[in-house]
């Protein structure tokens, strides 16, 4: 098995692993990328186990099956030993030059931010992203709470990357005092 390292760049996730698959140690993977063919080509991924243990392993194969991606990666040889990866993250380099739009920004550049409201009051940090058919809401979480944010430009006043904060509208858009 490759030894664990931490890798020194900013990662980003790209899928998770699902379940062993056949008999030569390969991973049923759900992909978390809506780039085409971003498994394909890849040389080393890293993986991140719920438990905090990092493995970078080699890509030997990658497979598209039905809706999936099937991996095989130098660190299983067996089902059983896959098995033991059930969970972990998938994650490579993150790649500074990524095609964007003005205000345009990836889930993963969100994750961690500091959330303010519009008078730069504390509200929480954003901590996931929800997928929904109509729009993605934000998970912002502090220590008494959990508020969950259409993310949209009517509540989303500004996004500052290089200062990690993203600083939402007025509360009329967002505010949860009055939910049910």
């Amino acid at each position: 098995m490759d030894a664990p390292e931490l890798s020194r760049s900013p990662m980003v996730t790209i899928g998770r692993i699902l379940k062993p698959f056949g008999v030569h140690g390969e991973v049923r993977i759900e992909s978390l990328s809506d780039v085409p063919g971003r498994f394909e080509g890849l040389e080393t991924v890293t993986l991140a186990l719920p438990d905090g243990r990092i493995l970078e392993t080699l890509v030997t194969s990658v497979r598209q099956i039905n809706q999936g991606v099937i991996l095989g990666l130098s660190a299983f040889s067996t089902p059983e030993t896959a098995a033991l990866y059930r969970g972990a993250w998938i994650k490579i380099p993150e790649n500074q030059n990524l095609p964007r739009d003005t205000d345009t920004f990836y889930q993963f550049e969100l994750i961690g931010l500091k959330v303010e409201d519009a008078e730069g009051h504390p509200v929480g940090t954003l901590e996931e992203v929800l997928e929904y058919p109509q729009h993605h809401v934000f998970v912002i979480r502090n220590e008494d709470r959990e508020i969950l944010v259409p993310a949209s430009r009517r509540t989303i006043a500004m996004v500052d990357l290089a200062h990690k904060v993203l600083r939402l509208t007025s509360r009329e858009w967002w505010d949860t005092t009055y939910a049910l």
